[in-house]
């Protein structure tokens, strides 16, 4: 005789029923409890006009031709709770008021508060100023090229948001070392070291290349290129935001517009990536990070003679050949969190002191009969007096953000070397990066030791703030850092 199984009771199927819908019912809750990540880019253009001044070098050239474009490249990251948006501008050292303005009417028109949005000049020196004649005491308008530049910021957020779509994230890093050098060097003690206020420095910023009279560095560099990638849910690249310390390059004619070796990276990275036809467009980013004492010039070299464009081409490419070698070992993640933090902090302003002061008048009331003693005397006597006309006291923007397991900082000042080493050292992240001009451009940083050796980057007028600033600067971003980590 065949033995059959006990047939389930009536109440047992009920119960065996109900356990399994609940267990459906948890599982679909948690599936749509689950955030998911998302990524949008765009690129607005903020070309000039032509006939602007251009900016960067001793000259005030009028832009006469336009080689490149110049852009506001956006990227917005979305964790499910936390939005943030940054943004990178061909610029040099757009003002604090360009990014206020553009950050205040993107939140009222999306409610991303405006400690979440991170925005940098890169360093062109081939592009129209964005900044006031005294930084320290800006007025209360925008000239017409900054309100255009703040609203091709809000417009490029606005349709980079429009594109956001469910993405991966990942970070990297590759590095060019032969393509940055430490321009301040130690000289022979027979090197004339005079400097425009009549006192002798002790290292001289860009000497003559190939000199029997070099000594030494005065500081390190950081060939490290750090990135972040976005791709859609299937693989397609969305954008690439990338971090170098190095200066702009160079090699442009002066009434040129040019994006310098940011815009050929932003390019060339996109080819490599082959997704420069993807719809939304790919959007690569370069951003200026700890290049305060940093440029292209290898000094004990002789000087090579390039085309105009040459130089910055070839940087350009080697940069994005080392992004993409990296590229290829990135892990890329389905979720990262983000966040942000963003606070005042207030800095002293460097004054002159009486004898300083009466000199600076002397020159500039008659330049005849000035010492001579240096090319820019008369430069920066009228520096030296609109420092001592200017507030006391600056209230700059200090921002760190988190994406993942990279942290970022953000210092409006054109930042040593020295210093992004330390914030990369100290972080309590993975990795981590400091883009130079963020939220602001007060010129140079130099740390105290820097400032004991005198030298272009540390003369009253190139650097406007108070020696202690730089390790203030420093100690409130690693705080910041912090935070965001022990948030887990």
């Amino acid at each position: 005789m065949t033995s059959r199984m006990p047939s389930p009771t009536i109440g047992a199927c009920l119960l065996f029923a109900a356990a399994a819908l609940a267990l459906s019912a948890v599982t679909a809750h948690a599936q749509e409890e689950a955030p998911t990540f998302q990524a949008g880019a765009a690129k607005s253009n903020i070309t000039p006009e032509l006939g602007l001044t251009l900016v960067g070098g001793w000259g005030s050239p009028q832009a006469e031709h336009i080689h490149d474009e110049l852009w506001a490249r956006c990227l917005v990251l979305d964790d499910g709770s936390t939005q943030l948006a940054l943004v990178i501008i061909d610029n040099l050292a757009a003002a604090r008021e360009v990014f206020d303005n553009a950050k205040q009417r993107l939140t009222e028109k999306t409610g991303i508060p405006a400690e979440h949005m991170l925005m940098a000049s890169t360093h062109t020196h081939s592009a129209p100023s964005a900044r006031p004649s005294n930084t320290l005491d800006p007025p209360e308008d925008l000239t017409a090229y900054q309100r255009f530049i703040a609203d091709r910021i809000v417009d490029g957020v606005r349709r980079a948001i429009n594109n956001l779509e469910p993405a991966r994230i990942g970070w990297g890093a590759g590095e060019a070392p032969d393509q940055v050098f430490n321009r301040r060097w130690f000289m022979d003690e027979d090197f004339d070291l005079t400097n425009p206020f009549g006192d002798v420095d002790q290292v001289r910023m860009n000497p003559p290349r190939n000199h029997e009279a070099l000594v030494e560095p005065a500081g390190p560099t950081d060939p490290e290129i750090a990135f972040l990638a976005v791709e859609s849910a299937d693989g397609r690249p969305i954008a690439l935001l990338a971090n170098y310390s190095l200066h702009y390059v160079g090699g442009v004619p002066g009434n040129h517009v040019s994006a310098d070796y940011f815009g050929v990276f932003a390019r060339e990275i996109g080819r490599l990536l082959k997704a420069d036809t993807g719809n939304p467009p790919f959007v690569g980013i370069m951003s200026n990070g700890t290049s305060g004492d940093i440029n292209n010039i290898n000094f004990q070299a002789p000087s090579a003679q390039r085309q105009h464009y040459e130089q910055i081409n070839r940087v350009a490419s080697i940069a994005a050949g080392a992004v993409y070698k990296a590229y290829q070992t990135v892990e890329f993640q389905d979720w990262a969190k983000l966040d942000a933090r963003m606070s005042e902090l207030t800095l002293d302003v460097r004054k002159p002191d009486e004898a300083m002061l009466e000199r600076a008048r002397s020159i500039v009331d008659d330049p005849d009969a000035a010492p001579g003693n240096h090319s820019r005397e008369e430069t920066y006597a009228r520096r030296t007096i609109q420092l001592h006309e200017s507030p006391d006291e600056l209230d700059i923007w200090v921002q760190a953000v988190r994406v993942g397991g990279v942290g970022i900082a953000a210092i409006p000042f054109e930042v040593f070397a020295e210093t992004g080493l330390e914030i990369k050292e100290k972080s309590p992240f993975e990795r981590a990066f400091t883009i130079s001009f963020g939220n602001g451009g007060y010129g140079y940083l130099p740390t105290p030791r820097q400032h004991e050796l005198g030298g272009y980057e540390t003369w009253l007028g190139s650097s406007r703030v108070a020696v202690d600033s730089e390790p203030r600067i420093v100690e409130t971003i690693l705080d910041k850092l912090e935070g965001m980590a022990d948030d887990g």
